[in-house]
């Protein structure tokens, strides 16, 4: 039934934690996903996401994993439901990521435990998704007031390991993990649509690599 061991659970856990930024790609060809990635990958990042919304994920998503495995931790994000879950996993997926809080989902992955970093919106909403058995909270959309926000959420609600994903610059990565974020997920920041547009995975690479040296400065994230 796809479960995993707890030792896999808390070794996804450890890498996000020491990582602690993952890049998140979105192409709207299938020839562009790859090539960003290895990109992304060629500038540092550790830990991927490929989305279900980018043509022929599930395929690049098991390249990508048997290219990497060890060195790169592989996930899928844009999960709607259980059969998503699933076939992600088939593919090779080491986490599932959710746009949205699904509680299905949550505790389909809490079951088998595989790590599920569900997107919320509000306090409300991290607090939920916590108690429903996600370890991580993805942050989604970004919020008014960033890694200000972050901090008095997390200073509030301690026990949260907050994810934001969208309003993370390679600039503000660093300050959104020093402000009490326990990882961040990059998206159009790092995979420019620009650069994308015009292959120009060099820029790509450059975008990762002073987006991790940010991150580097924060240290490791202190598990909860």
């Amino acid at each position: 039934d796809r479960a995993k061991s707890a030792e896999n659970y808390e070794s996804v856990l450890d890498r996000f934690a020491q990582i602690r930024a993952c890049a998140v790609l979105r192409t709207a060809t299938s020839e562009a996903c790859p090539q960003a990635m290895q990109a992304a990958i060629d500038g540092g990042f550790k830990i991927v996401e490929f989305t279900l919304t980018t043509p022929d994920c599930l395929d690049h998503l098991a390249s990508c994993r048997e290219k990497n495995d060890g060195n790169v931790m592989v996930g899928c994000g844009t999960i709607l439901n259980t059969q998503d879950c699933e076939n992600a996993i088939d593919a090779g997926s080491e986490f599932i990521i959710t746009p949205v809080m699904l509680p299905d989902v949550i505790q389909w992955c809490a079951e088998r435990n595989i790590v599920c970093v569900p997107g919320c919106q509000t306090p409300t909403e991290l607090v939920t998704a916590y108690r429903a058995g996600a370890p991580l909270q993805k942050l989604f959309p970004g919020v008014a007031g960033g890694p200000g926000w972050v901090k008095a959420v997390s200073s509030a609600l301690p026990f949260l390991s907050i994810n934001p994903t969208s309003g993370v610059d390679l600039d503000n990565a660093g300050e959104f993990l020093k402000m009490g974020a326990a990882s961040v997920g990059l998206v159009a920041p790092l995979f420019d649509p620009v650069a994308v547009a015009n292959e120009d995975w060099e820029q790509i690479s450059k975008n990762a690599e002073k987006c991790m040296a940010n991150v580097k400065t924060a240290g490791p994230y202190i598990r909860k």
